[in-house]
């Protein structure tokens, strides 16, 4: 299938797919990245009088990109409305890319003195101001090229890209601490990882400046001459949902994601097993969510949002009584493993169902902003909470009230969204909504 938009060249829908994802992808594998080498950069950039000390400090210029998020979605979402989607992704992913290579070459603390971390937190907070208006315009971009027929599977590459990503980065950063010495990787090993992910930006420039472009300026139209404030305001319903469901899909993602830590810290189980269960659960997460956007165009959106998440919560509570009890392979691949494939279900039909009841005028700004707040709010807070749960309780299980509460909360949220799958409401009802 070619798509090919006003005077634009025309272009395979999978090639401008990848090429408007590929920035999500370099946005996860620098999460993990960064998080599998936090002990390293502390080590480079952070020097302390305590190896706890110095680990706080890196994770706290780690926490400094989430402040910035939700600025860099309101100003590059309302770009990508305003301007256009391919130039804000173009700008996004430039800014991005700066950010990743400074972060890599900035001399160390030894070398330079205070300017490194000084540096590294700014290069921190212009990567987060980056992410922020990254997922909106992308997100916007893949409903606007796909058919109505296929626009969650095509949606799905924005979850799916995320958790190529995130596996890539787990096993660069495995690769990387077994193949050197700590001497080595703490000397520059972990600038190896970054540079890796810093050497698709070329390629991702150049995939990106050849997209065909949506969004085309239409001053004739009363919605072109209102405000993104007066236009949101009528979708503050749905954005109000939106931002309930994000914050549980955050916390699950965020959650996930320290269950390695999780699984050697608390379970005490072997680090090759807990990594083990952070591949398969990132697999698991990637086939649900190609899953997911097939199943909600042609079944709707509600059904493949509401019933997954309804057996998420059913089952986390019995998945980590199990886990806990009998913390080994079994229990950890299947019983977290079934909750990663179940879970990674529901999201792709939201963001096509999100994106698709948005006008086209706010649909980049709105969606950036609110993802960049449910992520800033909620993703940067999320293995704190799991911690500190963890610590005042002293019950394994606390995890699970997070994720069950996150969950509960989507729930009641999904069940109140708009459905809008053209399998549902019709092909002319849904181009009067996405006009």
């Amino acid at each position: 299938m070619a798509l090919a938009i006003a005077d634009e060249p025309q272009i395979s829908v999978q090639r401008a797919a990848f090429a408007a994802t590929i920035g999500n992808m370099l946005e996860f594998y620098d999460f993990i990245t960064y998080s599998f080498f936090a002990v390293e950069i502390g080590r480079t950039f952070f020097p302390a009088q305590s190896a706890y000390g110095s680990l706080m400090l890196s994770l706290a210029t780690f926490g400094a990109g989430f402040v910035t998020r939700p600025i860099g979605g309101i100003v590059l979402g309302i770009y990508s409305d305003r301007v256009g989607r391919r130039p804000a992704m173009l700008l996004s992913f430039a800014l991005m890319g700066v950010a990743i290579l400074t972060i890599a070459l900035t001399p160390s603390y030894a070398t330079i003195g205070l300017a490194a971390p000084i540096i590294v937190i700014l290069a921190r907070m212009v990567q987060g101001f980056a992410l922020g208006g990254e997922v909106g315009p992308t997100t916007a971009y893949l409903l606007e090229i796909a058919s109505p027929e296929n626009r969650a599977l095509v949606v799905a590459w924005q979850p799916t890209s995320q958790e190529i990503a995130a596996t890539a980065g787990a096993l660069v950063g495995v690769v990387l601490s077994r193949a050197m010495a700590p001497e080595a990787l703490d000397a520059y090993g972990w600038r190896i990882a970054f540079l890796i992910g810093a050497a698709c930006l070329p390629v991702g420039l150049w995939m990106r400046s050849s997209l065909p472009e949506t969004v085309i300026p239409d001053a004739s139209k009363e919605e072109a001459r209102t405000s993104h404030l007066v236009l949101a305001g009528r979708h503050i319903r749905l954005i109000v949902l939106a931002l309930m469901i994000l914050a549980s899909g955050t916390i699950s993602t965020y959650v996930t994601q320290y269950m390695t830590t999780y699984a050697k810290t608390t379970l005490h189980v072997a680090a090759d097993l807990a990594f083990t269960v952070s591949v398969v659960s990132n697999g698991l997460q990637i086939a649900g969510a190609i899953l997911g956007g097939w199943l909600a165009d042609r079944y709707g959106r509600k059904p493949v949002m509401v019933w997954p998440q309804l057996a998420v919560l059913v089952l986390t509570y019995p998945a980590f009584l199990w886990i806990v009890n009998a913390p080994g392979a079994w229990s950890l691949l299947f019983g977290f493993g079934l909750l990663s494939a179940i879970g990674s279900l529901p999201y792709t039909a939201f963001y096509a169902a999100f994106t698709e009841a948005l006008p086209q005028e706010i649909r980049g700004g709105v969606f950036a902003t609110i993802y960049a707040v449910a992520i800033a709010s909620f993703g940067g807070t999320a293995q704190l909470v799991v911690t500190w749960l963890l610590h005042v309780s002293g019950d394994p299980l606390a995890p699970s009230w997070y994720l069950l509460v996150a969950a509960a909360a989507g729930l009641v949220a999904m069940a109140l969204i708009p459905e809008t799958a053209p399998a549902k409401i019709g092909r002319v009802e849904l181009n009067k909504r996405t006009a």
